[in-house]
Order: structure tokens, then sequence, then C-alpha cells
């Protein structure tokens, strides 16, 4: 079997950029689309058996109805297609209220032919999946309310730890009722022990369900079809079963910068290894620069050279962070920066002027041995105001003998 996975789409993660004027979306937003028809058209063109999207289509779980309709048709030309499409929820799919509907229910509602939308831990055998050779195991994103409210628990950490053990006895009791002749594919939108994070960490330790390794990587299994985790990688690199993140169809942010976006293709057989291509997605570029100023001489002149040439970056994201002199500030021309910058799709000019260190006192000596007028010169010396200083001096002279 041929199977097609994917994950994270975040299609509404219009961060960055400007609306286009023809359809109304953000810029973004179309690319992120763009990347998910690459996606359709190659499960269209390459009749792959199953299509298989491992959680979070959105960016939380009440997207615009824009959105829902764009994502819609791109699912609804796989429908048209007959290609057996499994969506699973995600963490930014579902509520974390019991009871609220998730973003994916309207494919559940309608009932899309050949699609299946998996909201909760269940066993599909071929009799579910319109008559495939395949079994599937499906572990949908958990909620900390949902979790509680089932196990009981008080504290959210126990009641990880009871629901980990118990996924682990509910998997092996479906592993044990399988179809030995039949290939078995595991999809969950969750962590796993030793898997690497990216840049983005949507998630925060403590609030994630975390499989163990040796769960995901029984080898009863013939394919783990993974998502959460905007990273791609194999999380059992050498081995089998494949255990994937293929990572978000798009950058998110600067954090996903030096990695690149892809799909994946599965062959599936019985009795045999699985085989994995990485499908790259062409994205937008991404470009982050960071400077320190030297000189206060020419320094706008200094920061263009720090910037890409204007030919890369057109219609990319640019970040270009400078650290500086507090006091050189007025000598960065910014609009003549952003004119240089005109091509990019962004830019995002991030200053941080420093403070030097204030003068401290010399060892040995006290504060109470140092006269006001003392005082008030070393000030004057760690504010870079020496021009000034035999003025000031004789203007605090005359307001402490007024004092006194």
């Amino acid at each position: 079997m041929k199977l097609l996975h994917f994950s994270d789409a975040h299609i509404d993660m219009a961060n960055y950029g400007r609306h286009d004027p023809q359809t109304g979306l953000p810029l973004r937003v179309l690319d992120f689309l763009k990347s998910l028809d690459t996606i359709v058209d190659t499960a269209i063109s390459e009749k792959v058996d199953m299509v298989i999207f491992a959680g979070d289509a959105y960016r939380d779980r009440s997207p615009a109805p824009t959105f829902q309709r764009e994502w819609g048709r791109r699912i609804m030309r796989l429908s048209s297609a007959k290609i057996p499409t499994l969506l699973l929820v995600g963490n930014h799919d579902v509520s974390p209220s019991i009871g609220r509907a998730h973003a994916l229910h309207e494919f559940s509602t309608l009932q899309a032919p050949y699609v299946r939308v998996l909201d909760r831990p269940e066993f599909l055998t071929p009799e579910q999946l319109w008559g495939l050779p395949i079994q599937v195991i499906a572990m949908p994103w958990i909620t900390r309310s949902g979790l509680m409210a089932v196990t009981g628990e008080t504290d959210s950490t126990q009641a990880f730890s009871r629901i980990e053990e118990n996924i682990g006895e509910l998997m092996n009791h479906w592993l044990e009722e399988s179809n030995p002749a039949l290939p078995i594919i595991l999809t969950a939108h969750a962590s796993i022990e030793g898997a690497k994070f990216g840049g983005e960490r949507l998630v925060m330790i403590g609030n994630d369900l975390v499989l163990s390794g040796s769960l995901v990587k029984d080898g009863r299994l013939s394919y783990v079809a993974m998502g959460h985790i905007h990273k791609p990688q194999d999380v059992n690199e050498g081995s089998q079963p494949p255990v994937i993140y293929p990572g978000s169809i798009e950058r998110v942010d600067f954090g996903e910068i030096k990695e690149d976006r892809f799909f994946v293709i599965a062959h599936v057989e019985h009795g045999k290894d699985t085989r994995v291509e990485w499908r790259k997605l062409e994205t937008r570029v991404f470009l982050d620069k960071w400077m320190k100023l030297e000189s206060s001489e020419n320094v706008t002149d200094q920061i263009k050279s720090a910037l890409p040439k204007p030919k890369q970056m057109r219609d990319a994201i640019v970040r270009l962070v400078v650290e500086y002199p507090r006091e050189w500030d007025t000598l960065i021309d910014e609009s003549a920066l952003r004119k240089y910058t005109e091509g990019a799709f962004e830019f995002h000019f991030v200053k941080r002027p420093q403070s030097e260190a204030r003068v401290r006192i010399p060892e040995g000596q006290v504060v109470s041995s140092l006269s006001p007028l003392d005082l008030l010169e070393q000030y004057w010396q760690s504010a870079k105001v020496n021009d000034d200083i035999e003025v000031l001096k004789q203007m605090a002279q005359d307001v402490i003998q007024n004092d006194e």
C-alpha cells in the first residue's frame, strides 16, 4: 500500500505579511495553502491508497469560516477522487471544554465520502477503512480536562501517568486482537520519549501526553504516522517500524528557519520493511541576521552590509537584530533600511540598544568617603557627557553652596 502522511497544517497562521487583493486572504495563508495543494495534488496524481493527516489543521479550534472553506475544498478534492482520508484531531483542533465540537467536526457531521475523522482512541479494521487491506490504531490528542474527568484525578501529572499506562494496555490489547496477516498503522498526535522538538515548542513540558519509545517502536507495527512536533524526524531511524514526524507544512516562525518542510510517502507491505520517501515542500524563505555595531561611523551603511543582497531578500521574510550603544540610536536611518529591503516580503528590524555597565567605585573606596561632586563626576563619566562636565560641575557646586 502507498500511504501519504502529513501533519500540522496550521493553515491560518497569518503572522507575517499583507493580504492578497484578489482573494482577500493573508498572503501567508496562501503560502500554507500552496503547500496543502502540493500534498493533495500528489495524492491524486500518484493515486495513493490512503492519506493520513496527523492533526492540527488550524491555529486553534475556532477557525474563521473562510479558512474552514479553504481547508474543506482541499479535503473534498481527495473525497471526490475517492482517496480514503483519515483526519486525526490534534491539540489545536480540540476545545479544552468537554462536549464542545472540535475544528474537524463538520466532516463527521456531513459524512463526507471517503473521509473519516479520528477524534477518540480506536482500532480500525478493513471493514471500517473502505475495505482496504490495512488496520489502523488511532490516538488523537487527549485534553487535560478530559483526562482528569475520566480518571477522577485532581493532579494533571498523575492523570497523564495513568493514561499513559492505560494507552499501553489498550494498544497491546488491540495488537493481540489484530489480524497478523495485515499491516498495522499507528497514527497519534502526541510527543514521544526521545523526540527532538523544533524551535516552535508549541507545548509546555508537563502539559504534554508523552508516549514511551517502546510503545511506538513495537515490531508488530508497520508504520507510525505522528503529528504534533514540527521538527521533521524519524524517531526510530535505521530500524523498523519508521516512527515519522513529517513536521509542519510551512514554517510557522523564525524558530523553524533551519528546517525544511516535508510530507511523507510510505510504501507499506506486510512482512517487508516499510520504505519511506521524504517529499520536500517549496516554502517561503526566512532569512535571519544579527550584528553588533562597532563604530559610530556610517552606521546605516554598516547595517546594510550585514543584510543579504536585495536579490536574495526578494519575497523572503527577513529579520535583522542589531546591538549597539544606546547613544547611537539617532544615527540609524530606519527609513533608508526599509527602502533597501523593499523587495522583501516582510522586514523585521529589531533594535537592541545596550547600556554600558556603570562606572564602579575603585576597590577599597566607600561611598561615604566621596563628596557629592565626586559621585556626580563618576555618574557623568558613565553617561558619556564629558564635553559638558566642567559646566555641570560648576552648576552643581552652585546648587550645593546655595543649599548649605
